[in-house]
This record gives C-alpha cells, sequence and structure tokens, in this order.
C-alpha cells in the first residue's frame, strides 16, 4: 500500500528527516513513536504531501510521487486523495455542523452529488457514534466527539490510508479511549493506519508494527511486544524507560 524510498525534508538548513525507506502493506497499522522534535510528525506530513519532502518518492495505492522532479497542482491533489489525515487540533469548521463538516471535502474535491454524500455522511457519522449529534456545531460538541466527526470526514473521503497526528493529545483523559476506540475499530476492519501517538497502550493494543524514530532516521522497528518488551537498540531502551 505505501513505499517511501530516501525520503528526505530539510527547513532551510534543518535537515529533520535524514532518509526514510518502508513498506507498509494493505491492512497494517503503523504506529510511529518517538521524542519531540524527533522528526515524526513531519513524516506524517509529508505523506500526503502537506510537507512537500526534499528527496525521496512515496508511493501509495499504487500512485507515485517523485520529489526529484517538479510535482503539478494536479498530480499532487490527485495523490492526496489516497490519504485521509486527522490532526491534533480538530481544525472543523466552527460555522458548520457536524453533517456539514463530513460532507464538506466530498462535495468541493470530489465534485459528488449532494444527496449521495449527505447519505455517506450520516453513514461514517453514525460510525463513529454521533449520529445524535450530526446537527451539532463544534462549540456543542466535547473534544473528544470533535476528534470523531474529524475522522469520520477523512473516512467520508473514502481514502486508501488514514493518518493520524497524535489525535489524542489535546484530548482530556477520559475522552482519549473513546476516540481510541473508533481507530481500534477501523483497524479490525482493515483499514490501512500510520499513526503518530504518545498512547503507548494503544500502540501495543492496535499496532501490527511499531516504528521508532529519532534523529530524522528510524532507529528501531518491530511488533509491539518485541520492541516494547525486547528492544534492541540503546536509544530505544533509554526512550522507553523514560516514558513507561
Amino acid at each position: 500500500m505505501i513505499t517511501i524510498k530516501g525520503l528526505k525534508k530539510s527547513f532551510n538548513e534543518l535537515e529533520v528527516l535524514k532518509g526514510i525507506d518502508l513498506e507498509i502493506d494493505k491492512g497494517k497499522v503503523v504506529i510511529i513513536i518517538g521524542p519531540s522534535g524527533s522528526g515524526k510528525t513531519t513524516f506524517l506530513r509529508c505523506l500526503n504531501v502537506l510537507e512537500t519532502p526534499t528527496e525521496g518518492s512515496i508511493s501509495i495505492g499504487g500512485q507515485e510521487m517523485d520529489f526529484t522532479k517538479k510535482v503539478s497542482p494536479a498530480a499532487l491533489s490527485a495523490f492526496r486523495r489516497h490519504t485521509g489525515m486527522v490532526f491534533q487540533s480538530y481544525n472543523l469548521f466552527p460555522h458548520m455542523a457536524a453533517l456539514e463538516n463530513v460532507m464538506e471535502g466530498p462535495v468541493t474535491v470530489k465534485k459528488e452529488p449532494k444527496e449521495k454524500v449527505r447519505e455517506k455522511a450520516e453513514y461514517y457519522l453514525e460510525k463513529v457514534g454521533l449520529s445524535d449529534k450530526k446537527d451539532y456545531y463544534p462549540f456543542q460538541l466535547s473534544g473528544g466527539q470533535q476528534q470523531r466527526v474529524g475522522i469520520a470526514r477523512a473516512l467520508a473521503m473514502e481514502p486508501d490510508v488514514m493518518l493520524f497526528d497524535e489525535p489524542t493529545s489535546a484530548l482530556d483523559p477520559e475522552l482519549v479511549r473513546e476516540v481510541l476506540n473508533v481507530m481500534k475499530d477501523l483497524a479490525n476492519e482493515g483499514m490501512t493506519m500510520v499513526v503518530v501517538t504518545h498512547e503507548m497502550r494503544f500502540a501495543q493494543e492496535a499496532a501490527d508494527e511499531v516504528i521508532f524514530i529519532d534523529g530524522g532516521v528510524i532507529v528501531e522497528r518491530g511488533n509491539p511486544q518485541d520492541l516494547f518488551n525486547n528492544p534492541q537498540m540503546d536509544r530505544t531502551k533509554s526512550f522507553l524507560r523514560k516514558i513507561q
């Protein structure tokens, strides 16, 4: 589903990603962990080209972007449709009700007819447990509910891959579980997911593979049991000791 080769990203003189190679199979849940400033969020943003890589290539769903060449806006737009992004902050449109937020992408970006999109939006709101809140505005929803609307909005674009950038970091602790449960349901249904998170318990429960990034490179990767219980690299051991 995803093939990444030689991915690098610099901001002026600062090299944040220093050459990442990675393959992710369809239906797998890959969770990215690492300290603040390690490059994990930049890596995720490069996957849907919210940040344009400096070098390398990314292939998602059979469509490849080679960043050694100039990328046209049309090619970029087509590439982004393969991914759905859920952010730390919910980024909902405040003047739109939940249903309208979920409908916006398919109507404006994919030019789908409104009646078809309305049915789809209602389906995805039900999927995240918010069918009774479809007419509520963001200010009327809890943080956890807003984030679940954000997940429904991303799903409505029917992406091949879901990307989550620390989706629970802005939530009160009692609201975290409701969002993680939706994500676990998606994982159980076979959705390909790449998740940046500090929720180590969730990583242990849901991940097919955990990747530890530090200093802009992949330090260690493996299944959750091996990486959390028997890390091989000293840097991984030091990080896990601090957070556990």
